[in-house]
């Protein structure tokens, strides 16, 4: 190998190890969005939640999720997993951050009232099985490897419409995949003790720390950069579009989440999520201001699909995990058929049936694995708290310990 070569090979080694750390980092946005949404009894176990996750997630993606979707097991000798500088091991390591989102996903929608255990199980089977499974169908193996034409969805999709199903840093495999996962998962658990009264009457449960919700988005936001200009996977692949397109999107949701509600924080915060969430599918091939009005209308779904999810549906999803990831992935999957294209300044090469078909099979996969899965872990070992440990809180009921110790110390004195 000469030395051109071995720069390079290492270059991609780096840019992608980089981009790993900064998706990993955005777990702790994750947690301290969660944290700051959930009331105080509760913010113990959103720390122990995604951390716990983020561990059972590495194990079996590292031992199943990867060689179901790439077809590479790291069950050799470790020379032999040195190959071109280890570049499938920061591989691994690189995807494995968009594959733990899923159950930190989860987590913000089934806050509160959740079994420990039983979610932990969930997300592994989710992290192992389920997810890898739909990736392989449009990033990995499956997705244009001839021998496996039977179940090619992109070769299916070219053939039909033109084109295959384009998401260039994950809008539909990795979040609207989590949102609708959740969405059974939330039904199957109910609203909260005190979330809704007789007659179906809302009583809204008021959040515990608009400082750490923001330092959650915040967080977020930033690693998002990694999860996005990241995608390229390479050092001659990176591209500024994709970084303004992020930056552009991001920009949208947040000027129309501050304008529909008011400069409401949570609903502000979570704008620039949802901003970030639509153009991952489409942030290589839109332009700008395509990219600005994605965004937009992304904030715009979470705001009326947060509404009528607690008002008119009565779902208590205590996060909105189901309209940012799940609706919101689906429209940024749609919205790259759109902005995408040539006649919105685009770079072309998508198709709008593609995208839309795309964008609702992944939809409705997620919602019927996510239905089974979870059906038969309640049918089984349960999945909710217990009347008493939810009033309780699951700091205590689960963790035997509050976010705030010293002033149980003190209280418990007085």
């Amino acid at each position: 190998m000469d030395l051109l070569t071995s720069l390079k090979q290492s270059g991609d080694v780096l840019f992608m190890m980089l981009g790993a750390v900064m998706i990993f980092a955005m777990h702790a946005g994750f947690a301290f969005l969660e944290l700051g949404t959930v009331r105080k009894k509760n913010q113990v176990n959103a720390l122990v939640k995604i951390l716990s996750d983020w561990a059972v997630s590495t194990v079996v993606y590292f031992l199943i999720g990867f060689p179901i979707a790439y077809g590479i097991s790291f069950l050799r000798p470790a020379a032999e997993l040195m190959h071109l500088q280890g570049f499938d091991l920061v591989h691994f390591f690189f995807l494995l951050t968009f594959a733990a989102c899923i159950p930190a996903i989860i987590s913000g929608g089934i806050a509160e009232r959740a079994r420990f255990w039983p979610q932990v199980l969930a997300g592994g089977i989710f992290v192992g099985l389920v997810y890898p499974f739909f990736e392989s169908l449009i990033w990995g193996r499956f997705s244009s490897n001839e021998s496996h034409q039977a179940i090619c969805v992109q070769g299916w999709l070219s053939g039909i419409f033109g084109c295959g199903f384009h998401d260039y840093a994950g809008s539909v495999v990795v979040h609207s995949i989590g949102g609708w996962l959740a969405l059974p998962a939330i039904l199957i658990l109910g609203p909260r003790l005190g979330r809704y009264g007789a007659g179906g009457k809302s009583y809204p449960i008021p959040i515990s720390n608009i400082p750490f919700l923001a330092l959650g988005s915040w967080i977020l936001a930033v690693g998002w950069f990694g999860f996005n200009v990241m995608s390229a996977q390479s050092f001659t692949g990176i591209s500024g579009l994709v970084a303004l397109n992020s930056l552009m999107s991001m920009v949208g949701g947040i000027i129309v989440a501050l304008v529909m509600t008011r400069a409401d924080p949570g609903f502000v915060h979570n704008g620039a999520l949802a901003g970030l969430i639509a153009i991952c599918a489409g942030s290589d091939i839109m332009h700008p201001l395509g990219a600005l009005v994605t965004g937009g209308v992304g904030a715009a779904i979470f705001v009326k699909g947060f509404t009528i999810e607690q008002e008119v549906l009565k779902i208590d999803d205590v996060l909105g995990v189901w309209p940012l990831h799940g609706v919101t992935g689906t429209w940024g999957g749609i919205a790259a058929g759109i902005f995408g294209s040539r006649y919105f300044g685009g770079m072309g090469g998508v198709s709008f049936v593609s995208q839309l078909t795309g964008s609702l099979l992944a939809a409705a996969y997620a919602f019927a694995v996510g239905g089974i899965v979870y059906f038969v872990i309640n049918k089984t070992i349960g999945f909710r708290l217990s009347e008493e440990q939810e009033m309780r809180g699951a700091d205590l009921a689960i963790h035997s310990i509050d976010a705030y110790p010293e002033e149980s110390v003190h209280v418990g004195q007085g």
